[in-house]
Formats: C-alpha cells, sequence, structure tokens
C-alpha cells in the first residue's frame, strides 16, 4: 500500500471549531501516559494508568515531562487537556495529525507542532510521525502518534543528573527539538548513500527499476522538504521574538538548532537538484540507447537495400536476360553483393558511423 501525503478529513468537514475528531492512522497499540518528573537532587520516572493523575504535575514543584503514545484515544487526550488547562482548539490540533510544523502562544503555555521522521529499511521509505509539544513553566507536555521515538538520549540525560536537570522547562523542550532535527541528519545521511549508489547504478547501467527508485527518492524529498521548511520557521520564530517561557540563554541553543535545521534543508534541496539531474541523465541515457540500435538496424537496412536490388532484378525471370545463360553467373552476383556490402561497410567506417 502506497503511502498518502495527505491524509483524509472527511469527519472535520463541517464541524465547529475545537470538535475533538481524531485525523491520521490509527496505532495499534493502546495509548499510555508516561510522567518524568525531576529536579537537581530527584528523579522519578513512572507511568500513568489515567489522566486525571497529572494535575499534580502541572504546578511542580519539580520539573515534568509527560508523554503521551498514541493520541487515537480521543477521549485520553480530552481528558488530560482538561486537567492541564489546554484549550480545545489546542487539543483539536494534537488529534489532527496533519498538521504543519507552527507554534502558538497561548500566553500561559506555548504549542509547538514539529514533525519526528524514522526511516523504515523494510518498506524503504520515510515515516512521518507529528509530535506536538506544549511548554508550560513547571512542565512539557508531548504527544505521539505511535510507541517509539527519537528521545531516548534526552531521557538518559535526565536519567543521570547532567546538565538538563539544572534548567528549566524551555531547555528541555529545546533538547527535545535538538533531538528531532539531529536525527534528520542520520536520515539523510542513509537517503544520501543510496542516492550514490543509484547514480552510480544510473551510469552503469540504468533499468527501469532505476527510474522507478528516482521517482520513489523524489517523492521522499518532497515529504522531507515538506517537514523541515516550516520547522525553520518555527524555530527562527523562537530564536528572534521574546517569549516569557523561554530565557536568553536557552534562545542561544535554539538558534544552534536553527542553523541545523537550515543545514537540514539545504542538503534536502541538494539531493532534490541530484535526483532531478539523475531523472534528465536517465531519460537521455535511453534516447541515446535507442539512437544507437536505430543507427545499427539503419546501417544494416542501408547495407541490405543493395543486395535486395540485385537480387530482385536477377529474379524477374525473364527469358533474355544474358547474366542468366552465364557459367559463372551465380558466383559473380554473390561476389558484386559481398563486395557492395564491404564497400558500404568501409564508406560509414571512414565516417566513423561505426
Amino acid at each position: 500500500m502506497s503511502r498518502k501525503l495527505v491524509k483524509k478529513r472527511g469527519k472535520k468537514v463541517g464541524a465547529a471549531p475545537g470538535t475533538l475528531v481524531h485525523v491520521g492512522d490509527k496505532s495499534e497499540a493502546a495509548a499510555h501516559i508516561r510522567v518524568i518528573a525531576y529536579d537537581q537532587e530527584h528523579f522519578q520516572d513512572q507511568r500513568l494508568a489515567e489522566p486525571a493523575a497529572c494535575p499534580p504535575f502541572k504546578t511542580g514543584p519539580r520539573i515534568s515531562w509527560i508523554n503521551v503514545d498514541g493520541v487515537h484515544e480521543v477521549a485520553k487526550v480530552e481528558a488530560l487537556g482538561g486537567c492541564l488547562g489546554l484549550h480545545p482548539l489546542v487539543m483539536e490540533d494534537i488529534l489532527n495529525t496533519d498538521q504543519r510544523p507552527k507554534i502558538e502562544d497561548y500566553d500561559d503555555y506555548l504549542y509547538i507542532v514539529i514533525k519526528m521522521l524514522r526511516y523504515e529499511e523494510q518498506r524503504h521509505e520515510i515515516r512521518a510521525e507529528q509530535v506536538s509539544l506544549v511548554l508550560g513553566r513547571h512542565f512539557v507536555l508531548s504527544f505521539q502518534e505511535h510507541p517509539g521515538d527519537v528521545f531516548e538520549g534526552v531521557r538518559e540525560r535526565l536519567r543521570h543528573g547532567r546538565r538538563i536537570r539544572f534548567l528549566g522547562t524551555d531547555y528541555l523542550a529545546y533538547a527535545l527539538l535538538d533531538a528531532v532535527v539531529d536525527n534528520y541528519f542520520s536520515l539523510l545521511e542513509n537517503i544520501g548513500d543510496q542516492v550514490e549508489k543509484l547514480e552510480e547504478e544510473l551510469i552503469a547501467n540504468p533499468s527501469p527499476d532505476t527510474l522507478a527508485r528516482i521517482h520513489h527518492f523524489k517523492r521522499e524529498m518532497l515529504l522531507l522538504r515538506k517537514s523541515v521548511w516550516p520547522l525553520r520557521e518555527v524555530l527562527g520564530s523562537l530564536t528572534r521574538e521574546e517569549h516569557a517561557l523561554i530565557s536568553a540563554e536557552t534562545r542561544l541553543f535554539l538558534r544552534d538548532v536553527h542553523d541545523h535545521c537550515i543545514h537540514v534543508l539545504d542538503t534536502v534541496e541538494t539531493l532534490r537538484d541530484l535526483l532531478a539531474g539523475m531523472l534528465d541523465i536517465y531519460l537521455s541515457s535511453v534516447s541515446n540507447r535507442m539512437n544507437e540500435i536505430m543507427k545499427v538496424l539503419t546501417i544494416m537496412a542501408t547495407i541490405f537495400i543493395p543486395l535486395t536490388f540485385i537480387a530482385g532484378v536477377y529474379g524477374m525471370n525473364f527469358t533474355h536476360m544474358p547474366e542468366l545463360n552465364w557459367r559463372y553467373g551465380y558466383a559473380g552476383a554473390w561476389l558484386v553483393m559481398i563486395a557492395v556490402a564491404f564497400g558500404l561497410l568501409l564508406f560509414f567506417r571512414r565516417k566513423k558511423w561505426l
């Protein structure tokens, strides 16, 4: 089944603003909530059975990272959003997994949408997953579509009491954004290696399968660009504009992530140009191969035209044809045809058509 670039929104058509309807792929696993609460001295990692247990983590005193795997359970997302005081439009955007990366300021918290990308080795394609971040003064709330993410490095840093535990929620949000963007580099490295192999194959022996793979990677680059381009605007807004929840020190780190995002986007554009050039090379190679085949066939046809004429003349069987009565007429006809064929071959060779 081919992956859809645009998700169906049929259930959303005509609905009132703030209507909570899940849009996207439904996860087979049940949604679950994981909370990491920490300060400089303490670290706590636990799973919550119900959203009703989350309100104590909203006000501190420890910093809390509340992560939700699975947004297909609308009731659970609605209950969690109600406990933490999220606006209905925010909950609507969380459930709609076809959002464009963006940032919205709700005074008490910031709502950020990003795309987490992972490469599926078996299917040789990129899987895009929407991650919604809610940055509050004492908590960071993250929503993912499916279990599994690229945040394990952040959890390890929190677990071992590194610098991240001495800073605020804005630095935790930066760490999550940085993990997503850094994963883009690994993704591009993998795709870049495959594109290089595809280029070598294109030069050596292009085939219809090569064309199909070129179109496949062009589609993957389109998905990458769709995810990274608006993220650059989000990070630019975080670094340029002053937000009450983001300190000046954290903005410096966010500026570094912004630079990485621009680097990723430049790499994506380079690969897109390379694939577009490879498509032109493939079409030129196919055209040149066809021209070579047509040249060989044309030369063969040109050689046989005079031979066919000679054979046709002496195959007319008229009574008064002196050559028919010659003793060596048959051999002579063969000699003439061989001479004509070799003469034409020498002529084509001299003209460098062969």
